[in-house]
C-alpha cells in the first residue's frame, strides 16, 4: 500500500531497486533532515544482506553501508526522524528489469484502423433552413465512418468528394459505420448548401492520423514497445483519446519548423497509413503509448539490447538522444540531464538541455514529433523526451524509463505489485 506523507515532494511512495544494488533513500530531504534519518526495512524473508549477513528486518543510516538486494520481492520502508520519529513509509519492490532495444525511429499515430471519426455536427444552410442529414440516418459524434459507396474510406478529402458524386446525381449515399462495438450500414441524401456550394451531410469529420512522434523501446522477448512518453489527449474536450483501435505506422520526416522563444517548433512527418503499419496501440497513458510491434526493431547504433536504468541510477551529467530529423536516417545527439526530479510525478522525472551544435543548428533544440525520443546515460535506457520549455527550445523534461516500463508490467505489475513472470 502506498502512503503519501508531507514529504512525497521529496521522496516517491514506491521505489524500483535493481537486484543486486543497495537498498537506500533519504537523500533528496533537506539536509538538517537528511543528517538525523534513519531507514527501517522489512521484508517477508531474508531479501537482503548487509556486512555478509543476510536480514528479513534491519534498521540502519543512509549514506553509511547499505544493506544489498539479493531476491526480487516486496520490502516495507519506513523513514524515521531521531530514530523514531516516523516520516514516510514507502514500498521497494526489488526487480531484475529486462533489457530492451532504443528507439529514436519515427512512427506515425492512427487513432483507429480504418476510416475517419465524427467528431461534430454542423448544419446544412438551404434555402434558410437548417438539415442535419446525417443526424436523421442515426450518425452521431464518436462513431467512425469506415465506408462510403463500398469505396474504404482514409481521409475527410476522399469522403467529401463522394459525398459530392452522390450529391450531384441526387442519389442516398451508404455508408458503412462503426458505432461503438457494431458495425452498421446507414442511408444519408446529401443535401446542397447555400453557404458553401457543395454537398454535405451535416458532420465535422476528423482522419485516422493524431500526428507524428518517436519510439521510445522495444523489448524483444514480449514483443512490446513504447513511445512518446507522455498521453495523447484530446486538449480541446479535456480527455483522453481511447485508442485501444489504434495502430502505429512508419513515418517520415519531410521537414522541420525549428523551435524558438514562445514558439515550439515541430516535425512535419508523413506515412502512408495502413499500407505501413507496425504495431499495435493498446495503452495511452500518463507515461506513455504502448503496444506490440508486428516485427523486430532495428537499431543500427545498438544492434543488441541494453539495460534499463533505474531512476536512482540517473544522474546530472551527459547523456544522449536517438531521433531523426530528416526521412529515416536515425541520428545521435548530445544533451544534459540538468536535474533528476524526486518524488511522484505525472512523467517529468528530470530536466534535459540540448548541448548538441548540430541539432540546435537544426531544431533550435526540443520540438513536437520529438516527444519518445530514448534518453540513454552510461549504456543504459535512461527514459525519454516528453516536454519542451515554450521559453527556451533548448531545455525540457524526461520521463524515466522505469515508469514506462511499469506501465506494461515489464518490470512488475502496480495492480497487485508482484514481480512480472
Amino acid at each position: 500500500m502506498c502512503v503519501y506523507s508531507a514529504w512525497h515532494n521529496f521522496l516517491p511512495c514506491r521505489q524500483l531497486v535493481k537486484v543486486g544494488d543497495e537498498i537506500t533513500t533519504g537523500r533528496e530531504l533537506p539536509e538538517p533532515i537528511s543528517r538525523n534519518i534513519t531507514l527501517h526495512l522489512r521484508s517477508a524473508n531474508d531479501s537482503f544482506s548487509a556486512g555478509g549477513n543476510n536480514y528479513r528486518e534491519l534498521t540502519f543510516t543512509p549514506g553509511k553501508a547499505a544493506p544489498v538486494a539479493l531476491k526480487p520481492g516486496r520490502l516495507e520502508m519506513q523513514i524515521r526522524l531521531f530514530g523514531f520519529v516516523p516520516l514516510h513509509r514507502m514500498t521497494v519492490n526489488v526487480v531484475t528489469p529486462p533489457r530492451v532495444i532504443p528507439g529514436g525511429h519515427s512512427i506515425g499515430i492512427l487513432t483507429h484502423s480504418d476510416g475517419v471519426v465524427v467528431v461534430g455536427e454542423a448544419p446544412v444552410l438551404k434555402d434558410g433552413e437548417k438539415y442535419f442529414p446525417a443526424r436523421i440516418a442515426g450518425i452521431s459524434i464518436g462513431d467512425i465512418i469506415m465506408e462510403a459507396n463500398g469505396v474504404k474510406i482514409q481521409s475527410e478529402s476522399q469522403l467529401q468528394e463522394i459525398i459530392d458524386q452522390s450529391g450531384s446525381k441526387d442519389k442516398y449515399i451508404i455508408l458503412l459505420v462503426k458505432h461503438g462495438d457494431k458495425t452498421v450500414k446507414k442511408k444519408v441524401k446529401p443535401v446542397l448548401c447555400d453557404k458553401t456550394g457543395r454537398f454535405r451531410v451535416g458532420l465535422f469529420i476528423k482522419g485516422a492520423a493524431a500526428g507524428v512522434g518517436t519510439m521510445t523501446f522495444y523489448e524483444p522477448q514480449s514483443g512490446i514497445y513504447g513511445a512518446l512518453g507522455h498521453i495523447i489527449a484530446d486538449t480541446a474536450r479535456g480527455r483522453t483519446i481511447n485508442l485501444q483501435n489504434g495502430r502505429i505506422v512508419d513515418a517520415s520526416v519531410k521537414d522541420l519548423h525549428p523551435g524558438r522563444k514562445g514558439q515550439p517548433g515541430e516535425k512535419l512527418g508523413i506515412f502512408k497509413g495502413n499500407n505501413d503499419i507496425i504495431g499495435s496501440i493498446e495503452k495511452n497513458t500518463p507515461h506513455g503509448i504502448f503496444g506490440h510491434l508486428d516485427q523486430d526493431l532495428v537499431n543500427s547504433f545498438y544492434t543488441r539490447p541494453i539495460p534499463v536504468a533505474m531512476k536512482y541510477q540517473i544522474q546530472a551529467g551527459p547523456a544522449e538522444i536517438l531521433t531523426v530529423l530528416r526521412g529515416n536516417k536515425l541520428e545521435k545527439f548530445s544533451i544534459h540531464i540538468e536535474k533528476v526530479i524526486t518524488g511522484d510525478n505525472q512523467g517529468k522525472d528530470m530536466i534535459i538541455r540540448v548541448t548538441d551544435p548540430a541539432l540546435l543548428n537544426r531544431s533550435g533544440g526540443i520540438i513536437q514529433g520529438m516527444s519518445g525520443s530514448p534518453i540513454i546515460q552510461n549504456g543504459r535506457l535512461a527514459g525519454a523526451v516528453t516536454h519542451v520549455f515554450i521559453n527556451d527550445p533548448t531545455q525540457g523534461y524526461g520521463v524515466a524509463a522505469e515508469n514506462m516500463l511499469t506501465e506494461v508490467n515489464l518490470i512488475y505489475s502496480k495492480k497487485n505489485e508482484n514481480i512480472a513472470s
